[in-house]
């Protein structure tokens, strides 16, 4: 039913994936497999609702019914085994975004935001840019699986005022289990450090694994936790600015809106909003197809390696379509590696070192795109290196 395999022309559309390559990499005929967008198609579902929407002439002013709201609601609780009010969800034009008002409504100049590197880089951008001080918890890698440092999470917890989470992880493909979750989610109880979940590729869950947001947990542990989830990456309609923000707190949530009325940006746009509807109402079929085929992506990427002996590995992924690629053993530095990638194989990875320490020796290859382009991929990484 759905087409994994076809071909899409991106280029001369304005997207910055593809029709970027000469800024970001120096070269035009790179395979771009850097930003975390999806080379295949955008479900019709959506995109023949966004159609019918768009046959009316009129785009004004709108607000986002009861039924989009419903429809979150319902597809959080049926996916993820959630229940959520209607009422604790807030609009937000993106999660990066809503990182930044996060940082803006609970914190204050100075104070202090935990990061676990690696990570998802706009993390440190959303601390260091707003005037607060960011706190390392780093990540450690222990026979190829990440694990959190409790210990130092918990010196970290004592003297901070935030926690930026990134649920399931991105870069590394955590999933993570209950028994962590709860234990992060004590010791930010314990410390009253308020916690804001990036949950963005809470659909993107490999076979065998399952989601679970940190909120659903306790009532204590939804009382200090921020949880921001979109349609976006599940749908591949990041363009459409929509994402959604679930704050049970009502004090939290009230500060929250007071920044999104103070910016003038609670409005969105009419065609997220449709297309966000469309998706939750429509998707679930969609999505396990696709993590299905980005499961047999991961298969040929980490097949292909093994001619590698080891130079290049694949940390074993748990979720998302971002492929966390170990080039340590290879003996190059960082920029030799880079260098490597773009002049001799032609392909565009986004940069180990950007997500912060721990980053060093590794590269993200994104793997939502069209399983030739995967094998054609390996062959002139293998090649290069």
């Amino acid at each position: 039913m759905y087409d994994f395999n076809k071909i899409v022309d991106r280029q001369s559309t304005a997207n910055i994936k593809y029709d970027l390559r000469n800024k970001v990499f120096g070269k035009d005929d790179v395979i771009p497999m850097w930003v975390a967008d999806m080379d295949f198609e955008t479900p019709d579902f959506i995109r023949e609702a966004i159609i019918k929407r768009a046959n009316h002439p009129i785009y004004g002013y709108s607000f986002r019914p009861k039924s989009y709201y419903q429809s979150i609601a319902s597809w959080v609780h049926i996916r993820h085994n959630w229940e959520i009010d209607t009422n604790w969800i807030k609009y937000s034009p993106g999660i990066v975004p809503a990182l930044n008002f996060s940082t803006l409504a609970y914190t204050n100049k100075g104070d202090n935001i935990i990061i676990q590197p690696p990570v998802y880089f706009p993390f440190f951008s959303a601390v260091s840019d707003n005037g607060r001080v960011k706190l390392e918890n780093n990540l450690i890698l222990s026979n190829g699986r990440y694990l959190i440092d409790f210990d130092d999470f918990e010196r970290k917890a004592a003297k901070a005022e935030m926690f930026f989470f990134s649920n399931p992880h991105n870069p590394v493909g955590r999933v993570w289990t209950k028994e962590e979750l709860l234990r992060l989610g004590e010791i930010c109880i314990r410390n009253n450090v308020i916690i804001i979940s990036d949950d963005i590729h809470n659909d993107l869950i490999l076979p065998g694994y399952k989601h679970i947001p940190l909120a659903s947990l306790s009532p204590e542990i939804a009382d200090i936790t921020v949880t921001c989830i979109a349609p976006s990456k599940t749908f591949n309609m990041a363009g459409l600015a929509t994402s959604s923000v679930i704050i049970s707190n009502s004090t939290l949530r009230d500060k929250f809106d007071s920044l999104l009325q103070r910016y003038h940006l609670s409005l969105g746009n009419v065609f997220g909003a449709v297309a966000s509807e469309a998706g939750y109402k429509n998707g679930a079929q969609w999505v396990d197809r696709l993590m299905q085929y980005i499961k047999d992506n991961f298969a040929v990427v980490e097949q292909a390696l093994l001619e590698t002996n080891g130079k290049i590995k694949l940390i074993a992924p748990e979720a998302t379509y971002l492929a966390w690629l170990d080039f340590r053993n290879t003996g190059y530095s960082d920029d030799q590696i880079k260098d490597i990638l773009i002049n001799k194989a032609g392909l565009g990875f986004s940069h180990g070192p950007v997500f912060g320490n721990g980053g060093q020796g590794f590269q993200r290859m994104n793997l939502a795109t069209p399983r030739s382009v995967i094998k054609v991929a390996m062959q002139k990484l293998i090649e290069a290196f």
